[in-house]
């Protein structure tokens, strides 16, 4: 991948300007009924440790038995991330001391993860595309929660999450902005839909990102990635559990400027680990960044290396389902869709899937702009989802047929939309209920403008010298109409008449 540095990405300081140089580590939570070591039950909601196994629960003489469902979701995964799978991985013990966590040691994938490089094409705000590589995803289970608000002299623990399955997808340092950064996890998230692998709600935790940020001189990141060497690029400090994209984006802000305040006034980088605090908009220090040998790995004694078959691998990618990247690109295709539309439909994969219901047999342009316009605002705006939208995609098939026939126009369109959408019926219903048929008389629209030009002679006699007046004209004649004559016929009938 080339570069990416433009003057919009750059931060200017004191003294020159900077670049931000990021790699990001995205937790998303397996989509699985059981836990990656145990068969407890996954699920939000759940009471205090009512999902817990005397395994997660670290009970002696316990031992783990893998899920393989959680493997197959990796191994989906993967494939959807364009990666290599690696037939031969392991399970290693991560030890540390944390009351959340009974055994004292979480069991991941250090050495030998099931997922190795790969790469992802991601849409930026301007329509261009970037490539973030994949340095690898390793299967990993969750560890518990601390309440620490229900007493104040008492923390209380909730084993419910302790030992549920989670895909750590490690980027490259290839992101270069906050928008980046965004658009990567957006486009990471919209993947892992797809696939059914990650349901990706970020407000329960099921899917947030860790952010590592670190700041170099202008041009310098292109003479690092140019030698490959980006571990003299700048020292970078990890923003912990970050779980909005807004907060991804105003962390990231906040932490650069921090550095780069830091390193103006001569001072140097410490390599720690950060929380944001959304309500003060800073980061503050949690702990000193560990290496691999603070945790003591070593390779779990109670798990057998994980080996794959090869023909297992190619079921599970023959099965994959259509992309988001192949997606855009048949809609694109098929439909003759531009790639803004392409993109804002695939961005989520129940409204992808509303379109070409809705699109068959129709002006798929015309169906696009009311599903991406009209529909998407009245859902958000109601607090729904297009799986939860109250309108049928047939809806706005047959609303968008009654323009193409020529019974309503575009402006009675949006009449007939809100009436449907009110419940009063389909909208052929609406149309016949409300008389909203557009006028198409030749005859009826021609006395419209005869009468109109008899009571504005002044104005017809100016229109010959300034053209663009017509628009009034026109005006006035759909209000004499009611909204109803044909636009074009409108249009047609002013400029014979008034010999334009």
């Amino acid at each position: 991948m080339t570069d990416t540095t433009t003057k919009s990405n750059l931060i200017q300081g004191r003294t020159g300007a900077w670049e931000i140089v990021m790699g990001l580590e995205i937790h998303a939570q397996v989509a699985s009924k059981a836990k990656l070591f145990s068969g407890a039950a996954v699920g939000f909601g759940a009471g205090p440790n009512e999902q817990v196994s005397l395994v997660d629960a670290g009970f002696p003489g316990m031992l783990p038995t893998l899920n393989g469902h959680c493997v197959e979701q990796a191994v989906k995964t993967g494939l959807g991330l364009k990666a290599q799978i690696n037939k031969r991985s392991q399970f290693d013990r991560k030890n540390y001391f944390y009351p959340d966590l009974p055994t004292g040691y979480q069991i991941s994938q250090l050495y030998f993860p099931i997922v190795g490089e790969g790469v992802v094409e991601v849409e930026a705000e301007d329509g261009s595309f970037f490539n973030v590589g994949i340095e690898r995803l390793h299967l990993e289970q969750d560890a518990g929660k601390l309440i620490h608000d229900l007493s104040p002299t008492e923390s209380f623990v909730d084993l419910n999450r302790a030992g549920t399955a989670l895909m750590e997808i490690v980027s490259k340092p290839d992101i270069r902005s906050p928008e980046e950064a965004v658009a990567y996890v957006k486009k990471i998230r919209t993947i892992l839909i797809y696939l059914g692998t990650c349901d990706g709600d970020m407000e329960k935790g099921n899917l947030r990102a860790d952010v590592n940020v670190s700041v170099c001189r202008e041009g310098q990141y292109a003479k690092f990635k140019a030698d490959g060497d980006f571990k003299h690029l700048g020292t970078r400090c990890e923003i912990k559990n970050v779980n909005s994209f807004r907060f991804i984006s105003q962390a990231i802000n906040i932490e650069a400027r921090r550095q780069i305040e830091i390193l103006e006034d001569g001072g140097k980088i410490i390599q720690e680990t950060r929380l944001y605090d959304p309500t003060k908009n800073e980061t503050r220090s949690m702990r000193s960044k560990e290496e691999a040998n603070d945790y003591r790995y070593f390779p779990d004694p109670d798990l057998l290396p994980l080996e794959l078959e090869q023909a297992w691998i190619d079921e599970i990618k023959a099965n994959l389902p259509e992309l988001p990247d192949e997606k855009r690109r048949r809609l694109m295709s098929q439909y003759g869709l531009s790639q803004y539309d392409a993109v804002v439909l695939i961005s989520d994969q129940a409204k992808a899937d509303y379109f070409e219901t809705a699109a068959a047999g129709r002006d798929a342009k015309l169906v696009a702009n009311w599903v991406t316009n009209e529909l998407t605002a009245r859902l958000s705006a109601d607090g729904l989802e297009f799986d939860a939208s109250p309108l049928p995609a047939a809806h706005v098939a047959e609303l968008v047929a009654l323009i193409e026939e020529g019974v309503i126009s575009s402006k009675i369109a949006k009449e007939v939309f809100d009436h449907v959408w009110n419940g009063e019926g389909s909208p052929r219903q609406v149309v016949e209920a409300r008389g909203l048929v557009q006028v198409n008389d030749t005859g009826a629209i021609e006395q419209a403008v005869d009468d109109l030009i008899a009571a504005n002679p002044d104005k017809a006699a100016a229109v010959a010298e300034k053209p663009q007046a017509l628009g009034w004209f026109v005006g006035q004649v759909m209000k004499a109409t009611g909204g109803k004559a044909n636009p074009a016929s409108v249009n047609a009938i002013l400029k014979a008449t008034l010999g334009l």
